[in-house]
């Protein structure tokens, strides 16, 4: 039971660091912080829906399509990462305001803070959703691994992003793939008995 109540803990500060950095940093300038919140910006872009509501929505159908791949456990704890993230979207969103803002710096800050919150969750080995396990579909049908297609989903994705929107999306969210996953293996690091299936894969 303690185990259980350290795990719901790390999951529940893990997933508010990664809604806190995507929702104050990240999403106020459109940049995607991977598939699944690139196609959050632009339902946003479209509809007009909040956000953290639309990157839940999207998850929440793919993980439809997954669960017989992550299983009923890893179902529920992937389902209450993206709802306490999502909801940590929404409430940053309304209650902190940034009145002076720089692309550069927010895009540092958020994708650290997104490498952390990504990072705790995979520690325990918790997946924070996205288009990760797309790929994982698709790389079992081929008995392929899943870098090659979570790349091109991603990649089409922020092209689809940057073309509606503004084109240096692209380089900004590969930018910031680029340090939060510094951020996930530093993490990692610290935990070296900790070991990561393919399953899972950063938005």
């Amino acid at each position: 039971m303690r185990g259980f109540w350290r795990k719901s803990g790390l999951v529940l500060v893990g997933a508010a660091i990664q809604g806190f950095g995507m929702g104050v940093f990240l999403f106020p300038h459109s940049i995607p912080s991977g598939g699944a919140g690139g196609l959050a910006v632009l339902i946003n872009y479209w509809f007009g829906l909040n956000i953290g509501f639309s990157l839940w929505l999207v998850n929440f159908l793919m993980l439809t399509l997954a669960i017989r791949y992550l299983g009923n456990r890893s179902t529920a704890w992937t389902i209450a990462s993206i709802t306490i993230t999502s909801l940590s979207i929404y409430a940053f969103q309304h209650f902190i305001d940034v009145p002076q803002r720089n692309v550069l710096i927010d895009l540092g800050l958020g994708s650290i803070f997104l490498g952390i919150g990504v990072g705790l969750l995979l520690r325990e080995g918790v997946s924070n959703g996205g288009v990760g396990v797309i790929a994982l579909i698709i790389s079992n049908s081929r008995n392929t691994l899943p870098g090659k297609s979570l790349f091109l989903i991603n990649g089409s994705i922020f092209i689809l992003t940057a073309s509606i929107i503004a084109w240096e999306i692209i380089l900004q969210a590969l930018l910031s793939q680029y340090i939060s996953t510094i951020i996930v293996d530093l993490l990692g690091r610290v935990n070296p008995n900790q070991s990561y299936s393919v399953t899972w894969r950063k938005k």
